[in-house]
C-alpha cells in the first residue's frame, strides 16, 4: 500500500510547509483521536495564489484550485501534528466560498479539496462536507478549507 506522500508524489505535489497563521491562533489542535485544522487559506510560499469572488473575477476552475491548495494545506497541517500514515479516516471537510451573490456552484469548488483528499488517502478520504458560500474571506482569498481527521 502507498503512503499519502507517495500519492502526492504520483500527483505531481507534495506536503508543503505549514501555512502561517495570519492571526490569533494555530494551524491544527490534536484532541484525543482527532486533529482539527484551523481554516487554510490558498497560500502557497506565503502569497495567495488568487484572489476576489467566486463568479466574479474568480472561475469556477480557479476556485476548485484553490479548494486544492487549501487542503494540501490542510494535510501540511496534519502532518504537523501526527504522520500522515496515521490518519485513519478525513471525517469532515467545510469550505467557504467567497462567491458573488448570483453563483451557486460553491459544491463543484469544494470538489477540488474533496477529490484531491480521495486521491491521497483512498478509502479512508471519503468524508462529509459542508460546502458554504460567504461574502468575504481573509485577504480576499476565495475559498478556505478546514479539516477533522481520525487519527490512531
Amino acid at each position: 500500500m502507498t503512503s499519502p506522500q507517495e500519492r502526492l508524489a504520483e500527483l505531481g505535489l507534495s506536503v508543503p510547509e505549514v501555512a502561517a497563521p495570519v492571526a490569533s491562533y494555530i494551524p491544527a489542535l490534536r484532541s484525543g483521536d482527532h486533529v482539527f485544522t484551523s481554516g487554510q487559506l490558498p497560500l502557497r510560499e506565503g502569497e495567495l495564489i488568487h484572489t476576489g469572488k467566486v463568479g466574479g473575477e474568480i472561475t469556477l476552475e480557479q476556485g476548485a484550485a484553490c479548494a486544492q491548495q487549501c487542503v494540501l494545506n490542510a494535510i501540511a497541517a496534519v502532518a504537523s501534528q501526527v504522520p500522515l500514515e496515521q490518519v485513519r479516516r478525513i471525517v469532515k471537510l467545510t469550505v467557504f466560498v467567497a462567491s458573488t451573490p448570483d453563483f451557486t456552484g460553491q459544491p463543484k469548488v469544494a470538489n477540488g479539496a474533496s477529490d484531491l483528499v480521495g486521491e491521497v488517502f483512498g478509502e479512508a478520504g471519503r468524508h462529509t462536507r459542508s460546502a458554504v458560500g460567504v461574502a468575504v474571506l481573509p485577504l480576499d482569498a476565495p475559498v478556505e478549507v478546514e479539516m477533522v481527521v481520525e487519527v490512531g
